[in-house]
């Protein structure tokens, strides 16, 4: 039969925190759910009650209520967790960087843009390092990056045509090319709606 364990004394401190936690809507859900558990140990909830409110495991409150005895607040934590070191270096990760911001024509590739797929290729065979296009994606959103969408040959798009705007390589913008291109048919047939 499991042991019967009661929280220890909140200070004043950890109260303050555990109070602003219990009710947060932007703290994370496990933050909030550990917090709710010390919460109801300190207003003298049992261990199954508690579970039973939160619908959750009796080992889970168990877990919470010891470490944070053993740690305070610091036990509410997730401990760090063992697991494959980094696989690519810093200095890989700032060659990768460095080759997306890279324009592909300066490198003496024969294309004007970067792709995933071209990006990874390029790391490589050029660079020797061997990193799929999902990790690159990943290193680049982490370092605040991200790919430009593609704008379509057919659609109008809102640009002002200022001397900053325009770089050496823009093509000027057609401005009569939605007359020009006409009505756009629809794909599917109108429904006639019955009376």
């Amino acid at each position: 039969m499991p042991e019967h364990i009661r929280v220890r004394e909140l200070t004043d401190e950890e109260r303050k925190v555990i109070e602003h936690l219990v009710p947060a809507r932007t703290a994370s859900v496990r933050a909030v759910e550990r917090a709710r558990i010390i919460w109801l140990a300190s207003q003298g909830r049992r261990v199954a009650a508690i579970a039973d409110e939160l619908r959750c495991d009796r080992a889970t409150v168990r877990l919470w209520l010891k470490r944070f005895n053993a740690a305070g607040l610091d036990g509410l934590t997730d401990a760090p967790r063992s697991g494959h070191p980094p696989t690519y270096t810093a200095e890989q990760i700032g060659e990768v960087i460095a080759a997306s911001l890279t324009k592909p024509t300066d490198l003496g590739l024969p294309f004007g843009s970067w792709t995933l797929d071209r990006l990874e290729v390029y790391l490589h065979e050029e660079k020797g390092i061997p990193v799929k296009r999902s990790r690159i994606d990943d290193r680049l959103l982490a370092e605040g990056l991200r790919w430009r969408t593609p704008e379509g040959w057919f659609g109008e798009r809102a640009r002002r045509e200022t001397s900053d705007d325009a770089s050496a390589g823009d093509k000027p913008i057609d401005p009569e090319f939605a007359q020009k291109r006409g009505r756009s048919l629809p794909s599917t047939r109108r429904r006639r709606w019955a009376a």
